[in-house]
């Protein structure tokens, strides 16, 4: 490899620094050269040997954050999102996490730095073998960004400490109190294992229309889709189980506005909030359970309609959405009991005659409100289809098998085995009963003389029904020997369910939960009136994000300011400047500096 004497290199390193005071700043070209030839003495990109020197004998007490006077730095336009990152609580880990000592890239330094690989796409550490490190390192004033196994081995040291959940739900009480929440949206999303690693459950799943080994995550978001947080099965638990195990219970302790006991006591009809969830919660039983139990009401869709309600019940009510955009329902309302309990049943009117039934147990809510809490849980699968696409939220940071405490019951493999087969001999059994009826049909209808060839097909489809019913007695028998569920430890050893780690699946969550608000809200700030659709404002923040720009600090100011190039069409460079100038209001720090963002467009 081609490499400069030590000094001469030294000479070109401070001939680029130097250039931070030039107006002009250093060019792509430019830096290029001094990142190629820092490669024969550190690294690519490695310009700042001294500090790094200090790093690797434990003498550096925090990162330096020096930011460089530069022209045309790729993803430049992410440093839009950091107002927004802050603001939904990208640093508030602080007071869970215990410090990183005497390291080059800390922990301020990593997180930021994953939040902006996330942002811009980049899913996981493999993938910044095709990002320049130099030019993304400017971006969070480095001199260059870490290469993939010093990210995994920083990840795994921050993942070490065990504090993702403390964190999460302490991000998501502040989230949860800052919207004044009382409507929350449960849904699962199986994650598909495809490793042999570990022996995990089996889950259907609805996207693939297959049953197959996968970890179920549980999330829980608002009716706008912002999410909260995320708890995850162990085996094979189901959304009620959850609900009773996990979700409900962190609810009331650690997230959910408190309301007190006098206040309940005033309104016997004032739930603590509102679960809503899709047809796989529906329990009545438990329903009520939650009620009596916890005081907790919920808001689902109802099971099993067959009947329905007369023309004269429904009357038509004006919606209006939170785009101001008007939405006619005809909208119909009964008081109904189930398992002893008194639950609101409403059913609403489509165009093509259909009642669609909604069950819940809150008496506060108005009918209509109750339509449009329960028809806005498709922003909830939006959600999930967004972070797949967008964010890859199905991928893992490692691979670490876990024992599953043995005391945990799960579906028994056996008695789920004698099942299926018994589910195969009574169908069978009806293919066979069926031929047996078209058979009796003909024989009726059919001359005297082919009596006796119909006779003699019915005797063999009598004689292989016998067998599968006989099948089917001795799988029932077999079945009654298995209990429905055993403990862990009960299971065969090879069989045995293990589980993954997923501290740092959780990590990732909540940094790729906070990129998601700040998204989320940065969109907002954008011009409704020139976007109809909310494609097309997501569409231009992810482009905004792609911007490269010019990067100007200001020492003696304390201001560093992005200059960003322009978009492809008119509209889109006046709804970027209109989010610069509300951007700059916000007079943002860039952490662990005292410079103070400023953001421009470079055309101005």
């Amino acid at each position: 490899m081609h490499t400069l004497p030590s000094q001469e290199w030294q000479l070109k390193k401070k001939a680029l620094v130097s250039n931070a005071d030039d107006s002009s700043g250093s060019t792509p070209g430019e830096r290029n050269v001094i990142d190629f030839e820092a490669s024969g003495v550190i690294g690519t990109g490695a310009t700042r040997v001294d500090q790094r020197i200090a790093a690797s004998r434990g003498e550096l007490t925090r990162t330096p954050i020096l930011f460089e006077n530069c022209q045309s730095i790729e993803y430049a336009g992410v440093l839009t999102m950091l107002p927004a990152l802050l603001a939904q609580g990208l640093m508030d880990y602080k007071p869970h996490y215990e410090k990183i000592e005497d390291v080059y890239y800390d922990m301020d330094t990593t997180i930021l730095f994953l939040s902006f690989m996330y942002l811009c796409r980049i899913h996981n550490p493999e993938q910044l073998r095709h990002i320049s490190p130099g030019e993304f390192g400017k971006l969070l004033g480095l001199d260059r960004i870490p290469e993939a196994k010093c990210l995994r081995t920083r990840m795994k040291q921050i993942c070490q400490q065990n504090k993702s959940e403390q964190w999460g739900m302490a991000q998501a009480h502040q989230w949860v109190e800052a919207e004044e929440t009382t409507i929350f949206y449960i849904d699962g999303h199986a994650k598909v294992y495809c490793g042999d690693q570990a022996n995990l459950g089996k889950k259907h799943i609805s996207r693939l229309k297959l049953c197959l080994p996968a970890i179920m995550e549980f999330w829980v978001n608002n009716y706008q889709g912002m999410p909260y947080f995320v708890v995850t099965g162990q085996v094979n638990e189901k959304l009620g189980e959850m609900f009773s195990l996990q979700i409900i219970p962190l609810l009331l302790k650690q997230i959910a506005l408190p309301i007190s006991e006098q206040a309940l006591m005033d309104d016997p009809d004032l739930p603590r909030f509102t679960l809503t969830f899709d047809r796989e919660g529906y329990s009545p039983k438990a329903f009520k359970d939650y009620w009596e139990e916890y005081r907790v009401a919920v808001l689902t869709y109802n099971k099993n309609v067959k009947d329905k309600w007369p023309e004269s019940e429904f009357e038509e009510y004006v919606i209006i959405k939170e785009d101001g955009k008007e939405v006619k329902m005809k909208l119909a309302e009964r008081e109904i009991e189930m398992e002893g309990m008194k639950i609101r049943e409403v059913r609403k009117k489509g165009e093509d005659l259909h009642q669609t039934s909604i069950l819940t147990t809150n008496r506060k809510l108005s009918i209509t409100l109750i339509a449009i809490y329960m028809f806005a849980r498709w922003c909830q699968e939006n959600f999930f289809k967004y972070l797949r696409q967008e964010y890859d939220i199905d991928r893992l940071m490692y691979y670490h098998v876990k024992q599953i405490n043995e005391g945990v019951m799960v579906v028994n493999p056996v008695h789920s085995k004698l099942t299926q087969l018994l589910k195969k001999t009574r169908g069978k059994i009806s293919r066979e009963q069926s031929k047996l009826y078209i058979l009796n049909e003909e024989n009726v209808s059919s001359e005297l003389e082919t009596a006796p060839h119909y006779l003699e097909k019915q005797a063999t489809l009598m004689n292989e029904l016998e067998k599968f019913k006989e099948e089917e007695q001795k799988l029932i028998e077999q079945r009654k020997q298995q209990t429905y569920k055993i403990e862990v430890k009960d299971m065969p050893e090879d069989k045995r369910y293990t589980t993954l780690d997923m501290e740092g699946k959780l990590f990732q969550n909540i940094i790729k939960m906070i990129c998601y608000r700040a998204e989320t809200t940065v969109s907002l700030l954008l011009n409704s009136e020139i976007y109809a659709k909310q494609e097309e404002i997501r569409s231009l923040v992810k482009s905004i994000i792609k911007t490269k720009g010019d990067l100007q600090p200001d020492y003696q100011q304390k201001t560093l300011t992005v200059k960003l190039y322009t978009q492809s069409t008119p509209r889109n460079n006046h709804a970027l400047e209109k989010l610069c100038e509300l951007l700059t209001d916000t007079e943002t720090l860039f952490p662990g500096t005292d410079l103070r963002l400023i953001y421009k467009l470079a055309t101005n």
